[in-house]
C-alpha cells in the first residue's frame, strides 16, 4: 500500500496550504541560538553575530538553511483532489504524532557515538554496539509487518515509544552490558518506526475514512518532508540542550551520568511520552488481513525461489542489488565514521549543528531530485549521484590523513556532498526498483538485497581498518555502484513476465507481462525518500 501511495503522488498540481519549512527552522533558531550566544555579546545583535560566526560549522547554518527552504518550497507536496470533511483533522492528528516520534529518533543520531566515546569505550567496542543495534533491526524487521498486522498498528506504535524510552534511559549508564541492551531495544524500535506508523496511516486513510489515493500520495509527501524538517530542528535542539548542561556522573563513584550528551536522549524521552499520550487518546486501532496469514506462510518458499530465479536470469535485477548494497553499505559505514572523522582538539565539533547541516544537504538533494525528475531520467540521476559520491569519499579519505584539527573543512565539505547524494539517491532508486523488480516478488527480492548489504556493513564496522582505509573502501563501493548502474542502463533485458521467474498470472487473471511499467517521470520521484540515523546501524 505504501508503494502504491507513492505512485499516486501528484508531480505538478496546485499547492495546498502546508507546514512551511521557514517558520519551523526560524522558530528553532530563535529558541536555541540566543541561549548559546548571549554569553558572547552584550546585545542581542552581537549574540546572533557571535553564534553564526563561532566556527565554520555555524557559518554554514544560514546559507544551507536558505537553500533547503527554497528548494523544499519549490518541491513541496501538493494535490488537486478535493479535500473532504475530516481530512484536515486526520492529517494533522497523524503528522503531529509522526513528527514527535521521528524527532525522538533524530535527536539521538548525532550523539550515540559521541556518548560512547565520552564514556571511554574503544572504537571496536563502539562498533560492536552499533552492529548489535543493526542486527536487532534486521532480525525484527524481517517479520515486523506480520507482527504489526496481528498485534495491532496502534499498539505497535505505542510499543515503539516504550522501547525507545527504554533505549534512551540506558544511555545514562556507563555500563557496557546495559548499553548493549539499549542498542537492541533501539534497533527493534527503529524497525517499527518506519513500518507501523505508515501501516496505521494507510489503513485509516483508505479503509476507515475512504479518502482518495491522490490524497494518500499527498500525505506521504507531507510525511517525508516533515521528517526532514524535524531532523534539522532536532539537530539544532539537541545541540542546545547538550551545551546547556554539564556532562558527568551524579557522584564520584557512580556509573550513572547526566547532562551533556545525555540531554538529547532525555529530550527524546519527552517527545515519546507526549507521543504515547496522543496515540492513546486520538488514534483508533486497526489490524492487517488475518485471513491471508496462512497463504503468506505457504507461499514463502515459492517466493524465495522465484526471487532467487529472478536474480539469476535478469541481469538488471542482479546489478540493482549490487548497486543498493554498495551505496547503502557505504552510507552505513559513513554513519559510524563521521563523528570520529570530525573530532578535533582545536575546534570542538558541535554534533547537533553538524547533523542539522547534513539533513539540510540531504533535503536539498531530495528536493533537487524532485525538481529535475521531469527532464532527467532516473538512471542518469543515479549515475551522477554515484560519481559525486565517489568524489566525496575520495576527498574524505585524503582528508583523513591528518592529525586532529586539520582539514576539517575539507572533510565536512566531502560529507555534505555525500549527504546531498543520499537525498537524490533514495527517491530515485525507489523509482528504479519499481521498474526492475516485479510486484509479485518485490518484498522477497528487497529482502534478498539486504543479504550482501548486511555483509558489507558488518565487515566494515567490525574490521580494524583505519578511517582513511574505510573511506577508500567506501569510494570503491561507490565506483562499483557507478559501473553496475552503467550496466543497468546498457542492459536490455526486462523482468516482467520472464518465464520460470514469476507466475504469468496475478490476481484478477491479468497476464503479468501485460502489467504496465512505472513511467520514468512517475510521481513517485517527488517523494522525499526515507533517511537514516545512527540507530539504523
Amino acid at each position: 500500500a505504501g508503494a502504491a501511495a507513492r505512485l499516486a503522488m501528484p508531480a505538478a498540481a496546485t499547492a495546498l496550504p502546508m507546514l512551511s519549512p521557514s517558520p519551523l527552522l526560524l522558530l528553532l533558531l530563535l529558541w536555541a541560538a540566543p541561549a548559546q550566544a548571549a554569553e558572547q555579546g552584550s546585545g542581542a545583535e552581537e549574540g546572533w553575530a557571535a553564534f553564526f560566526s563561532r566556527d565554520f560549522y555555524h557559518m554554514l547554518i544560514l546559507p544551507l538553511m536558505l537553500a533547503a527552504v527554497v528548494l523544499g518550497y519549490l518541491a513541496r507536496p501538493s494535490t488537486d483532489d478535493e479535500i473532504p470533511a475530516g481530512f484536515r483533522k486526520f492529517q494533522y492528528t497523524y503528522i503531529v504524532v509522526w513528527a514527535l516520534c521521528v524527532a525522538a529518533d533524530w535527536l539521538q543520531g548525532p550523539y550515540v557515538y559521541a556518548l560512547y566515546a565520552a564514556y571511554g569505550f574503544e572504537s571496536y567496542e563502539i562498533a560492536q554496539l552499533f552492529v548489535a543495534g543493526f542486527g536487532a533491526s534486521l532480525v525484527f524487521g524481517s517479520f515486523v509487518g506480520t507482527f504489526t498486522d496481528k498485534f495491532g498498528r496502534k499498539r505497535c506504535c505505542i510499543m515503539y515509544c516504550i522501547l525507545y524510552i527504554a533505549s534512551c534511559m540506558t544511555k545514562h549508564f556507563k555500563v557496557y552490558s546495559i548499553l548493549m541492551i539499549g542498542r537492541v531495544t533501539g534497533g527493534i524500535a527503529t524497525s517499527m518506526l518506519f513500518s507501523c506508523f505508515e501501516c496505521w496511516m494507510v489503513s485509516e486513510h483508505m479503509q476507515r475514512h475512504n479518502f482518495s489515493g491522490g490524497l494518500l500520495g499527498y500525505m506521504f509527501g507531507m510525511m517525508f518532508q516533515v521528517m526532514y524538517l524535524v531532523a534539522i530542528v532536532s539537530g539544532l535542539a539537541g545541540q542546545a540542550v547538550a551545551d546547556g548542561f554539564t556532562f558527568g556522573p551524579i557522584s564520584p563513584d557512580s556509573s550513572f551520568y547526566t547532562g551533556g550528551f545525555c540531554c538529547p536522549f532525555d529530550l527524546a524521552i519527552a517527545c515519546l511520552v507526549v507521543g504515547i499520550v496522543l496515540i492513546a487518546t486520538l488514534w483508533e486501532e486497526n489490524y492487517g488481513n488475518q485471513g491471508a496469514e496462512a497463504d503468506a506462510t505457504s507461499g514463502l518458499v515459492e517466493n524465495i525461489r522465484s526471487g532467487v530465479s529472478l536474480l539469476m536470469v535478469d541481469r538488471r535485477a542482479l546489478l540493482l542489488g549490487v548497486v543498493i548494497s554498495s551505496f547503502e553499505g557505504s552510507m552505513y559505514a559513513f554513519v559510524f565514521n563521521w563523528t570520529p572523522a570530525l573530532r578535533s582538539e582545536t575546534t570542538k565539533p558541535p554534533y547537533g549543528v553538524i547533523f542539522a547541516l547534513f539533513m539540510m544537504a540531504c533535503m536539498c538533494g531530495a528536493s533537487t531530485s524532485t525538481l529535475i525528475a521531469g527532464f532527467a531520467k532516473t538512471t542518469y540521476r543515479l549515475l551522477s549521484t554515484f560519481a559525486a559520491g565517489f568524489i566525496a569519499f575520495a576527498v574524505a579519505s585524503h582528508a583523513a590523513y591528518r592529525t586532529y584539527g586539520e582539514n576539517l573543512g575539507l572533510s565536512l565539505s566531502a560529507f555534505l556532498l555525500f549527504e546531498f547524494c543520499c537525498g537524490v539517491y533514495f527517491p530515485s532508486v525507489g523509482v528504479l526498483k519499481s521498474e526492475v523488480v516485479p510486484e509479485q516478488v518485490r518484498g522477497t527480492v528487497y529482502n534478498l538485497y539486504r543479504v550482501p548489504l548486511n555483509t558489507i556493513v558488518v565487515s566494515l564496522l567490525l574490521s580494524s581498518i583505519s578511517m582513511a582505509t574505510c573511506f577508500k573502501l567506501n569510494a570503491l563501493l561507490l565506483l562499483t555502484a557507478l559501473v553496475c548502474m552503467a550496466g543497468i542502463v546498457y542492459a536490455s533485458s526486462m523482468t516482467s513476465g520472464v518465464a520460470g521467474v514469476v507466475p504469468k498470472e496475478k490476481s484478477g487473471n491479468v497476464p503479468y507481462d501485460e502489467v504496465p511499467k512505472v513511467a520514468e517521470d512517475t510521481e513517485m520521484a517527488s517523494i522525499l525518500g526515507r533517511r537514516r540515523t545512527n540507530d539504523d546501524v
